[in-house]
């Protein structure tokens, strides 16, 4: 394993060290906000202590294994699976930007655009879920994959801020949440979660509960919302109704 004392380093520089270097498992502490940790990477392993900044794993692709410790946390790393963000605490905008494969479990708050321009590929399912709330533009542009927001601290308000699934033409976004957003755009239709919706991320919620030392019975017991594309106004070259 390669330690590194992040500090004030640039992340251009910490992610050229992360890149060239021979080395598949990195340790880095004293993570200052620093943006873009492990933007693009593939087939390595990192676990982060500190405060990541915007755009953590960015264009995630396979075969990478990353984790999050703020206040210097134990790690969980052994229990993960292949291309994979835990985060301990909140995340800071565009988390999971273009993901293509690969999951992100936020346990606190997400900021602005998180998963923007996710994208399903075969089998390749990309996964967000955040433990409380999300900012503004949640899913913009959602082309595939999985998004859940759990709204853990919201005692059943809207978990989400304005401009939820704006341009999205793929995928779902799971709300746990007794409201749904007021300004939710024509191409998003929504509607109740039923038992086949719960099960198919049944396995995804528990092991966020594992992760977290959430109590399950809890979190599912709660009502959850789906919005999906609206497939009477199909994507035609463009991201708004007209």
């Amino acid at each position: 394993m390669q330690k590194i004392t992040v500090n004030h380093m640039s992340f251009k520089q910490l992610n050229n060290i992360i890149r060239d270097d021979k080395e598949d498992t990195f340790d880095l502490d004293d993570v200052h906000g620093q943006r873009y940790i492990a933007a693009g990477m593939k087939n390595k392993q990192i676990k982060i202590k500190g405060i990541p900044g915007n755009a953590l794993g960015a264009c995630l692709d396979e075969g990478s294994k990353i984790t999050v410790l703020n206040n210097c946390q134990d790690a969980t790393g052994d229990t993960m699976n292949e291309g994979e963000i835990i985060v301990y605490g909140n995340c800071g905008d565009t988390a999971g930007y273009s993901m293509r494969g690969g999951k992100i479990l936020i346990k606190g708050s997400a900021g602005y655009r998180a998963g923007i321009h996710m994208k399903a590929y075969k089998d390749e399912k990309p996964v967000l879920v955040i433990g409380d709330r999300a900012g503004s533009f949640l899913g913009e542009y959602l082309a595939g994959g999985i998004i859940i927001v759990l709204g853990l601290n919201q005692n059943g308000k809207c978990p989400v801020g304005n401009f939820c699934g704006t341009g999205m033409h793929g995928g779902k976004i799971f709300l746990r949440s007794d409201e749904l957003p007021k300004d939710l755009p024509k191409q998003v239709v929504t509607r109740k979660a039923n038992e086949e919706d719960i099960e198919s991320i049944k396995d995804i919620i528990n092991q966020f509960c594992c992760e977290f030392t959430f109590d399950k019975n809890i979190i599912f017991n709660a009502n959850f919302y789906v919005l999906e594309p609206n497939t009477t106004l199909p994507y035609k070259q463009h991201y708004t109704a007209i």
